[in-house]
């Protein structure tokens, strides 16, 4: 069982079991736990991949839904929850990118909120390694591959443990 406060991060591919391994790792936290999700429901099948998201999880996870404020979250639940999984940055990038904030200043927001937060919880945070394929076509999709890539790094740098899931299986590569 867990019971230092940490940081892990947590990539892979689509579909790989990322949020599953981080409820899993999650679960053996003792205490109150909060999901902080960056899906938006726009379309019939996100909403039913929301669903079973939501279905993943025992009744003992409170859901806050936000897609581009999840600092303001982490602030305001700091301190209440001793296990927090943040799922997805890639989607969370997405979003920031179509509101046109400035993506650098939400990354270095994003970092010292996870700085400040995994002193008092267990965060796990969830996002999509997308740069290990072609190189896109389009400046925005190299800008999106780009800025995850920045993203990653940053997130990676300050996380205590770093898990790439392949195939449903984790292999630890920092910590």
């Amino acid at each position: 069982m867990m019971n230092k406060n940490k940081l892990l991060f947590i990539t892979g591919g689509a579909r790989c079991g990322k949020s599953s391994f981080a409820l899993r790792e999650a679960s053996n936290t003792p205490g109150t736990k909060a999901y902080i999700a960056t899906a938006e429901g726009l379309d019939e099948e996100m909403k039913e991949r929301i669903k079973t998201h939501k279905k993943q999880r025992s009744k003992d996870w409170d859901t806050f839904e936000e897609p581009i404020n999840i600092v303001d979250v982490m602030r305001g639940i700091k301190g209440t929850y001793t296990s927090i999984i943040i799922d997805c940055l890639t989607l969370w990038l997405s979003n920031v990118m179509a509101a046109d904030l400035d993506v650098l200043d939400e990354i270095e927001k994003l970092i010292q909120a996870l700085r400040t937060t995994s002193s008092v919880s267990h965060i796990s945070v969830v996002t999509n390694e997308v740069g290990m394929g072609i190189v896109p076509d389009t400046e925005l999709a190299r800008k999106f591959r780009d800025m995850s890539g920045l993203l990653n790094q940053r997130v990676a740098e300050v996380a205590d443990e770093v898990y790439l899931l392949v195939s449903g299986i984790p292999l630890k590569v920092k910590g």
